[in-house]
């Protein structure tokens, strides 16, 4: 939509216009199963009422002024163009409920835009499978922006009138195992050489540095090709096992580690004896830079001068994992992602992709900034992220939710995994060009099964 600007529209952030572009266009997708039938006019009424239906981003329609700039123009919200309504199965020969969901999503994942002729989200009510599914432009947000919203939307099952449970901060005492200059001096140093390090592989992976051709690479044009989904599933007790087998792991650690463990299973069934020890295949990793880590309050996020504040607050790193032949010890990928992910963590990486990422919509504009980061995912060969969400089980309008799973639309790479956890699960959705990668429902597996043999390995560790 092109019109004049006025003086109440709002300009979008670089990182908003960024993913308008093209190439670069993401829809985020979230799906919710309940587990009761969907009163179709409630739900109307708990998004208008919620702060979905309030905030500012939902409430805007995207339009271009006279010089191509994008803005937010506030608008009056009309529940029933957002809310989409489908009363039939959207696949009668799949009985599964989850199956023909993912294959919707998989289909909508694909050349399916969101119209700029209304704010750009929609929320698709699958009511014969009890599922939501919330199509939200990622120009409005990012994942920690919009899950928040969400969250704020919902109420504990054993409290209706309370919020769900926030992550709580984590509270770090210092360390002063060595002299505190000398450390200090140590840690910068350490801090500043990592940080060259890391961000010129970053400037060359944007530019022409390329993985190695395996059997789940895309490239450039494999956005629009067709998409499977399936769903890995995991129990936060087992990967909590597992990441005491080695000191100071993290669940991130955990997930890096299952990665790396199934890919390797994977590729060994794909193409056996093809590939050579060691192979490595890079990562595109989310990181959240506000100041507070997990979902924040949603009134945090409305603040304009917060550290917590709504939109696009990410950066981005690479996290390169590398082929090992199955009958490996399966805690070796572990320790191996726990020392990539402990390097990273020590660098400004992250900040300094996102600062790149601004000083060249500055300089060079919107098109020149696509094509870099375009570029990026068709030189690697996986988008992976890691959102946690609420710490027990929560209701939408009343209706329980048994079930919060992730996705985005297609990029360039023929690989993107999106985890969530809810109440002492996690689920991660795994999204492929189903002519490169035909089966993810065994990939899945694989992820599941590198997971379990990591426990058993940590056990066995314990014993020992």
């Amino acid at each position: 939509m092109a019109c004049p600007g006025t003086f109440s529209d709002e300009p979008l952030s670089p990182a908003g216009r960024l993913f308008l572009q093209r190439k670069m266009d993401v829809v985020i997708h979230c799906i919710a199963r309940t587990k009761n039938p969907i009163d179709v006019d409630g739900a109307k009424a708990t998004i208008m009422s919620s702060p979905m239906g309030q905030h500012p981003r939902f409430c805007s329609l995207l339009v271009r002024d006279e010089n191509g700039f994008e803005h937010w123009r506030k608008t009056r919200l009309d529940v029933d163009r957002h809310v989409i309504v489908v009363k039939n199965r959207v696949n009668e020969d799949e009985e599964d409920d989850e199956v023909a969901v993912n294959r919707y999503v998989a289909d909508l994942s694909v050349s399916s835009p969101l119209s700029t002729d209304k704010p750009l989200w929609e929320v698709h009510l699958l009511t014969a499978h009890k599922h939501l599914v919330f199509r939200i432009h990622h120009s409005l947000g990012d994942g920690i922006s919009l899950m928040s919203m969400l969250m704020a939307s919902c109420r504990k099952v054993s409290d209706p009138d309370a919020l769900p449970t926030m992550v709580p901060e984590k509270t770090t005492e210092k360390r002063r195992d060595s002299p505190w200059l000398l450390g200090s001096m140590w840690g910068f140093l350490k801090m500043a050489w990592l940080t060259l390090v890391f961000v010129l592989e970053f400037l060359l992976r944007s530019l022409f540095v390329s993985d190695r051709k395996t059997a789940v690479s895309g490239g450039d044009g494999v956005e629009l090709w067709p998409r499977k989904l399936a769903t890995a599933k995991f129990l936060l007790d087992d990967m909590k096992e597992v990441k005491k087998a080695i000191p100071n792991t993290t669940i991130n650690d955990v997930l890096f580690g299952i990665v790396s463990c199934g890919l390797s299973r994977y590729l060994d069934h794909r193409t056996p004896n093809a590939l050579h020890e060691g192979l490595r295949m890079t990562g595109v990793a989310m990181v959240n830079l506000r100041a507070k880590p997990g979902l924040q309050e949603i009134s945090k996020l409305m603040k304009d001068d917060s550290e917590t504040r709504w939109g696009n607050r990410f950066g981005v790193i690479l996290l390169p994992v590398f082929y090992h032949k199955s009958g490996n010890d399966p805690l070796e990928y572990l320790k191996r992602a726990k020392v990539m992910v402990d390097r990273k963590k020590q660098s400004l990486e992250a900040y300094f992709s996102y600062w790149i990422g601004d000083l060249t919509m500055t300089l060079l504009g919107t098109k020149y900034a696509s094509l870099i980061n375009y570029k990026l995912l068709c030189n690697t060969t996986f988008t992976i992220s890691n959102v946690i969400g609420p710490l027990e089980d929560i209701a939408l309008s009343g209706n329980p939710i048994s079930s919060i799973k992730v996705s985005t639309s297609s990029l360039p790479q023929a690989l993107t995994m999106h985890m969530v956890s809810y109440a002492g699960k996690a689920e991660m959705q795994i999204l492929v060009a189903k002519d490169i990668i035909p089966d993810p429902e065994f990939l899945a597996k694989c992820f599941e099964d590198a997971l379990l043999e990591m426990k058993v390995a940590a056990k066995e560790a314990d014993k020992a």
